[in-house]
């Protein structure tokens, strides 16, 4: 009997993202309420794994529900003001406290490796320190925020060192001044600095939220900064989204690759963000990691995996390698994170003016999306770009998909003189015409 475990495939499948996060420096922001809920020992068993595959940790712990838990224990309402609480020294006191213990609890569950646990044979320093700078915020609106500051800067050669001893290192919501002062900062506002002083490849954000979703409430996967700006500009001062959203957005325009939001309540959502392909959160980022461009040598073989299922299907007329790698100056290709999944062809026959739309084809995967549209746009505006005046195509099962962008039936004789003569009778392809001009 053949028994099957999915986490295999799956795991076969995450081979190409365990390579590729090999050596990279992620800085990971846990809010506090993720602890607080009991999310701690999972999380800690998923920067485990991480750390075992190779990947370079910041974290930074979010401390707020734990510190708003002692002041109301202890009678104490703070000052807010803009998002923000006024943290003078009896607040400092408990934030600071608040602090340690957090440290404390996260490097002894790093610590833990008795047999039949998740982290048995696993070795992990954890290193903290003063390496944020911090300044006082000031008196603002006639507020004097006393303790509460913000980042002056990163010492980020310091970091890189601790990394490269295979360290992790972990960051409070603590800054220290020249004058010896500590000052309360924003979770989100020091890993965002982090990230990007250190050029992280990814600043991940660990919320209550999914991400970000459309007004039909479904979630965005992948925004550019500019997209994202909206939501943050409607968002609460102070609130878990603005804050997550602002430190997104300038990560992503201050050199960090992808920046991620993520929720804490979703257990798979870390690991699964980054080992499967379309993740289960939203990236910002500054570059598009599904794009449309002209293909290459190398897309060949992910030309002939996304092409084979619909040859075999009889749906394309089957093209060898050897065809490919002759008109692969013919093909547009769309690449989703290094992989082709969707294609079309323009075969120019400039006597006739004509040029023949071939091989469109978009991965079973990602169909229902315009992907199929915005191919056909870049054959066009090639095609105009060129002179050709027309476009056809030869088609055996989506003549519907043709007659809705423009396409009418025609005849053979309305073909050029070599795509006549080359016309495959037993095939009996539908053939289909539209005018550019």
């Amino acid at each position: 009997m053949d028994t099957r475990f999915p986490f295999v495939d799956w795991f076969r499948n995450s081979s190409p993202y365990i390579n590729a996060h090999r050596g990279c420096t992620f800085v990971i922001l846990i809010e506090g309420e993720a602890v607080a809920q009991g999310r701690g020992e999972q999380l800690i068993q998923d920067l485990a794994l991480l750390h075992t595959l190779g990947v370079r940790l910041v974290v930074v712990l979010g401390i707020r529900p734990q510190v708003e838990r002692a002041l109301t224990e202890d009678g104490i309402t703070p000052r807010r003001h803009d998002g923000r609480w006024v943290a003078d020294e009896a607040i400092m006191a408990r934030v600071e406290r608040v602090a340690a213990e957090q440290r404390l609890w996260l490097e002894s569950r790093l610590s833990l490796g008795l047999p039949n646990t998740p982290l048995h044979g696993v070795e992990m320093t954890v290193v903290s320190g003063n390496l944020v700078m911090a300044k006082p915020l000031g008196v603002r609106d006639g507020i004097d925020f006393d303790r509460s500051g913000e980042v002056r800067g990163v010492r980020h050669e310091a970091i890189r060192g601790l990394l490269d001893q295979r360290s992790l290192v972990l960051l409070p919501p603590l800054g220290y001044s020249s004058t010896g002062e500590v000052f309360d900062l924003d979770a989100a506002e020091v890993a965002r600095h982090t990230a990007t002083a250190l050029s992280a490849d990814k600043l991940i954000l660990l919320g209550e939220a999914s991400g970000l979703c459309d007004e039909g409430g479904q979630l965005r996967r992948q925004l550019a900064p500019v997209e994202a700006e909206p939501q943050l500009a409607a968002a609460e001062t102070g609130s878990e989204l603005a804050r997550h959203l602002g430190a997104a957005i300038g990560a992503a325009r201050h050199g960090v690759a992808r920046t991620h939001l993520l929720s804490w309540q979703d257990h798979d959502a870390l690991l699964g963000e980054l080992f499967t392909r379309d993740g289960v959160g939203t990236m910002i980022t500054q570059h598009r990691y599904e794009q449309l461009r002209r293909a290459g040598i190398d897309d060949i073989g992910g030309l002939l995996e996304l092409l084979e299922p619909l040859e075999r299907r009889g749906m394309l007329v089957p093209r060898s390698r050897e065809r490919l790698e002759y008109e692969i100056d013919d093909y547009v290709v769309i690449e989703r994170d290094g992989m082709v999944i969707g294609c079309a062809a323009l075969h120019a026959f400039a006597e006739a003016r004509m040029g023949e739309l071939a091989c469109v084809a978009v991965h079973g995967d990602y169909r229902g999306g315009a992907r199929g549209d915005l191919l056909l746009g870049e054959v066009e505006r090639l095609a105009r770009s060129r002179g050709i005046e027309a476009l056809f195509a030869l088609t055996t099962h989506t003549a519907h998909w043709f007659f809705e962008h423009g396409f009418a039936l025609a005849g053979i004789d309305d073909l050029p003189p070599l795509k006549r003569e080359a016309y495959n009778q037993a095939r009996q392809s539908k053939i289909l015409i539209k005018s550019l001009i």
